[in-house]
């Protein structure tokens, strides 16, 4: 199941550096590399899905915080 959830989150993560390269983002940009990469950190596949929640909400919560 871990390895499903990081199949998923990498995908998200690809999404967000396509994004990024677009929009010359540089928050989704490093959102994106996190989410490829912080799969291999995690064990557990709770951990997994709530630290690659909060890494795929925060480029949205960033640019509202920061007022767009």
């Amino acid at each position: 199941m871990d390895l499903l959830w990081g199949l998923i989150f990498g995908a998200i993560g690809s999404g967000y550096l396509v994004y990024a390269k677009k929009q010359y983002s540089a928050v989704f940009a490093i959102a994106g590399a996190a989410l490829i990469l912080y799969s291999y950190f995690f064990t557990s596949a709770l951990a997994i899905v709530l630290v690659g929640a909060a890494i795929a909400a925060a480029p949205f919560a960033w640019e509202w915080w920061s007022g767009g």
